[in-house]
């Protein structure tokens, strides 16, 4: 038999917990010295203990937890609900941490400030081009709402060319416009340039045409969702040097490997 004090080490809580759980009649020692009333635990009462702070974990209280070991809840049950509550923790990490990216992004943002030439700007001219494309729209333009229609669209071209005939012959190219009847939703398009033949099977794709036009441009290196610096630094040199926006803004990804922090996009605003 163990101590309470061993048990408690060998059972990763503390003395106090075990005493409240004697108190409450959710884990009685196996035996108490009657002389000196000191606690003692069988180690067959470890399961016992790993089964009670397990179902803590899920967020059961203590009362839910002594109706369900009174209802002799089994270890395969217990299982199932910690894999579940697994899951859960797992989504709620993986939220924080995509929060915790943008908070990083809008504080790049703002030590960046009003400087204009936070990133090298460049004016091209355009030419006009010839896409296939799938489009969907996004509720709006904040993170939360992109990136979870851009990157399955994304995917889904890239499937939808390979069982086509259609020959691709540059570059993957993101470019969004605001839908005309709602002031936050954005319609996104995700698109290749192709050599596109009477005959060929699309595959579900349409075929647009983006004009010639003059565009103010910059690179952003990294993640796309880091890019908020990067766009917000091309819209202040727009505006410092008297020009405006005129057409969808696009992304040209140039280099795409799979570690996106290696990532290179030039990001092209339309002007006059």
């Amino acid at each position: 038999m163990f101590t309470i004090g061993d048990f408690a080490r060998y059972g990763r809580v503390s003395v106090r917990m075990l005493r409240h759980y004697d108190a409450i009649g959710l884990l009685r020692p196996a035996r108490v010295d009657p002389t000196t009333g000191y606690r003692h635990y069988d180690v067959g009462q470890l399961w016992d203990l790993n089964q009670i702070v397990a179902l803590k974990e899920l967020g059961f209280s203590l009362e839910q937890v002594r109706t369900m070991r009174d209802q002799k809840v089994g270890t395969d049950e217990v299982r199932t609900m910690l894999t579940v509550r697994q899951s859960e923790l797992e989504s709620e990490v993986a939220e924080r941490r995509e929060r915790l990216a943008q908070v990083e992004t809008r504080l790049r943002a703002l030590q960046i400030g009003t400087k204009s030439d936070a990133f090298d700007v460049v004016i091209k001219t355009l030419d006009a081009i010839r896409l296939v494309a799938l489009s969907t729209t996004a509720a709006s333009f904040t993170p939360e709402d992109i990136g979870p229609v851009v990157h399955p669209l994304c995917a889904e071209l890239g499937r939808r060319l390979a069982e086509s005939t259609v020959r691709p012959v540059g570059r993957l190219i993101c470019y969004y416009e605001r839908t005309p009847d709602n002031e936050d939703e954005v319609q996104v398009h995700a698109a290749v340039p192709a050599d596109v033949r009477p005959g060929d099977d699309l595959n579900g794709m349409e075929v647009t045409d983006l004009p010639a036009t003059r565009a103010a441009t910059t690179i952003h290196r990294g993640p796309m969702t880091a890019v908020l610096p990067a766009w917000q630094a091309l819209g202040r040199w727009v505006d410092d040097n008297g020009h405006h926006p005129n057409g969808p803004s696009r992304e040209f990804y140039l280099h795409c490997p799979d570690d996106q922090s290696a990532w290179i996009t030039e990001l092209q605003e339309p002007i006059a």
